[in-house]
């Protein structure tokens, strides 16, 4: 793992985009009966609702269907004024949401917030002359939003002494406001029951006195306040299971189910003219809620997008580049960019997209030590396989089923391109043979945590494998994996956490991170250990009883003419075998002269050289010790993660979303940028959003499903 970059195992909040639904490739989407409108809010005579991210405009039936809006930007949370003449919605036009407002008949809109956080707008004052939203402005945590009014005119912002609130409207009064106070936790967990399970409060604007809507003893969770009449609150809730709408009734303190849906939820319901509008199932239904129908009527519209954010087109940008590879000389680095895996020269040439396939991801790249091949891992076929392709983009791919728990991570080739090493999302480390596709299991966790915590060298001979896992609970310790006779050997003693084993180019030492005050910082569920500072020092073990203390004091000899003669004969086309003696080779592990801090990254350069990453008030600093010459200096002054080559003649960094490649003999900072922000990817939208409506699915299946 130390010859590449990585942004981190794949997660899923990294997978789960907002917005994205499963379309097929190659589906048309009706004009006549759309599906996934959103967003709906009704008046008297007319609805209007967000698809695209504009919004558009229906009569009650669904006919006359016309766009309102057409700015790049997406518009959302749109709510009829009281006489159904204006529509207040929030747009994102300038790089921020902010509230505005637009005839809704069609025209202008016209912007009434300024702040630079966002402002979602909920519900117009009962006399239509000022528009109540929320905003996290006050908030220092970002946690919390509360009410504030503008005038439709414009104007200073009001805020109401309300504490907190996410969502609420008035009574058609104007006496009281129905609102949910704190968050939705169920959004991120169905059937959410917890502490934080979401509670309609009703609230006195004169007197500020609250009145809950009664919840069963088991909680649920109460959204989408609506009042039709002044003392009868509708609202949508999962306390019988599936989200359906309810009616409370404040003078008799009765509570009633209105709708029957069993298969999808109702959702974003919204009230106006005595009607009930919501989506279930990807359609919009209108309810009569003055009537006393509780029969929603299914809406039939079409809407005729021209829907330009599914049209096949070329995306560049520095920030869809996220694992990187070296090349062995450092000609060029392999990156995963937008799901295809690009070789990027350092200096000349073009930028060489070895996959072109888009509705496909592939990721993790990582280059074989002889620069012909490159291996990465593709959900091509619909499962995670390992493929090796030639370098230049020529040739068939060949394609390893790993047959592991799903997703796999950390590709490392061992030094004579024989093997490579890998984990996989059930936190267990394998080291595959690549001649016979054959992978054999070296250790894991014993308990599965978010803090991954595994990582692995080889050897310069290729027969070891030095690697890290929490053989203990919350104890991280490191062991070799002999590869010939696949035997694992314990060589720290788990009195201290340890991580980042590199071997050093001579073979005679392994280099790690190590820590005794890290334990509290392991335990990522305890609230006390959040905001711990964890520093680690960087150890030498020697691996044989004849290496010597490279940190040994020094003294200056008479060199002896034979021995100078018998180093003029060694060999080093060849890497010199790895001897290692356990016994008490707990014992052998030396301090480098180097403070104790905020260490996040190890590397082995040239015999006798360490690289590492320091961490100084958020700033990342590469910096370089050097055991012949005692010297420890700052190598790149600014970065965020960085990878050596074999020979560690090359560096390539990373500073932002800018990617460098240096000599070591003279590292300078900010040559040798990589044009990343050029590179240009083909990419199909409706392809792209399949792959991740599939993977979202692997996502929940290989990471949170339980047979039992």
């Amino acid at each position: 793992m130390p010859h590449q970059l990585q942004f981190g195992p794949l997660t899923l909040a990294a997978l789960l985009l907002a917005g994205l639904a499963p379309v097929s490739a190659h589906a048309q989407l009706s004009t006549t009966d759309t599906r996934l409108l959103s967003e709906p809010a009704v008046s008297a005579t007319e609805i209007v609702f967000t698809y695209a991210g504009d919004l558009w405009t229906a009569k009650l039936d669904g006919s006359d269907v016309r766009r309102l809006t057409t700015a790049e930007g997406d518009e959302t949370n749109p709510v009829f004024s009281p006489d159904g003449k204006w529509i207040a919605f929030s747009g994102n036009y300038d790089g921020n949401r902010d509230v505005y407002l637009v005839p809704a008949a069609g025209g202008e809109p016209r912007r009434l917030t300024w702040h630079p956080g966002p402002d979602i707008p909920q519900a117009f004052t009962p006399d239509g002359t000022r528009i109540l939203f929320i905003s996290g402005r006050a908030d220092y945590s970002d946690r919390y939003a509360q009410f504030y009014t503008v005038a439709v005119e414009g104007g200073p912002e009001t805020r109401l002494a309300i504490p907190n609130a996410v969502e609420g409207t008035y009574s058609p009064d104007g006496k009281s406001i129905a609102y949910n106070p704190i968050g939705r936790a169920f959004e991120q967990w169905k059937g959410y029951r917890g502490g934080q399970a979401s509670e309609i409060w009703l609230i006195d604007t004169g007197t500020w006195e609250v009145e809950k809507i009664p919840q069963p003893a088991g909680r649920s969770n109460d959204v989408d306040a609506m009042w039709v009449e002044p003392n009868v609150v509708w609202f949508r809730s999962d306390r019988d299971g599936e989200f359906n709408l309810y009616r409370y009734d404040r003078r008799t303190k009765q509570l009633s189910r209105a709708t029957n849906h069993a298969d999808f939820p109702v959702m974003n319901a919204s009230a106006g003219g005595g009607k009930i509008i919501y989506e279930q199932g990807g359609w919009l239904y209108l309810l009569d809620a003055v009537s006393g129908n509780t029969t929603g009527r299914r809406l039939t519209i079409g809407v005729a997008a021209d829907l330009r954010e599914t049209r096949p087109r070329w995306v560049k940008g520095a920030d869809f580049v996220r694992n990187g590879s070296l090349s062995p000389t450092g000609a060029r680095v392999a990156v995963e960019t937008r799901g295809e895996i690009v070789t990027v020269p350092v200096e000349k040439g073009d930028a060489r997209n070895l996959t072109n396939s888009p509705g496909v991801h592939e990721r993790s790249p990582a280059w074989s030590p002889d620069g012909t091949q490159i291996a990465f891992v593709s959900d091509q076929g619909g499962e995670y396989k390992l493929h090796i392709a030639p370098q230049d983009g020529k040739g068939a791919h060949r394609v390893i089923d790993l047959g592991g728990a799903g997703f796999y991570f950390g590709l490392d080739w061992s030094p004579d391109g024989k093997r490579i090493a890998y984990w996989d999302n059930s936190q267990t480390i394998y080291v595959l043979d690549v001649a016979t596709g054959k992978s054999r299991r070296v250790g894991a966790n014993r308990i599965y945590s978010p803090l991954v915590g595994l990582s692995y060298s080889w050897s310069p001979d290729s027969k070891w494998l030095a690697y890290i896992a929490s053989e203990q609970p919350l104890v991280r310790a490191v062991s070799m994996y002999d590869v010939e006779n696949s035997r694992s050997t314990p060589v720290t003693d788990g009195l201290s956490e340890v991580d980042q084993p590199v071997f050093d180019k001579s073979g005679r030492y392994l280099y790690v991170l190590a820590s005794t005050d890290a334990g509290p910082a392991l335990d990522w569920f305890s609230q006390s250990s959040a905001g711990l500072r964890r520093t680690r020092g960087i150890y030498a073990i020697a691996l044989s009883k004849k290496a010597p203390n490279p940190f040994a004091p020094e003294s200056d000899e008479e060199k002896v003419a034979a021995a100078a003669a018998d180093s003029a004969k060694k060999d080093d086309t060849k890497p010199a075998p790895t001897v290692i003696d356990f016994d008490r080779i707990s014992q052998r592990v030396v301090a480098f002269p180097i403070a104790q801090a905020e260490l996040l990254q190890l590397g082995a350069g040239e015999a006798g050289q360490v690289y590492y990453l320091r961490l100084t008030d958020g700033k990342g600093v590469i910096r370089r010790y050097d055991a012949a010459k005692k010297k420890d200096e700052v190598v790149i002054p600014d970065a965020e993660s960085f990878a050596l080559t074999d020979d560690g003649k090359k560096l390539v960094y990373r500073s932002g979303p800018a990617w460098f490649v240096t000599a070591t003999a003279a590292p300078k900072a900010g040559e040798g940028q990589l044009n990343m922000a050029e590179v240009k990817i083909r990419i199909e939208p409706r392809a792209e959003w399949a792959q991740i409506f599939d993977e979202a699915w692997r996502i929940q299946r290989d990471y949170f499903y339980a047979t039992n």
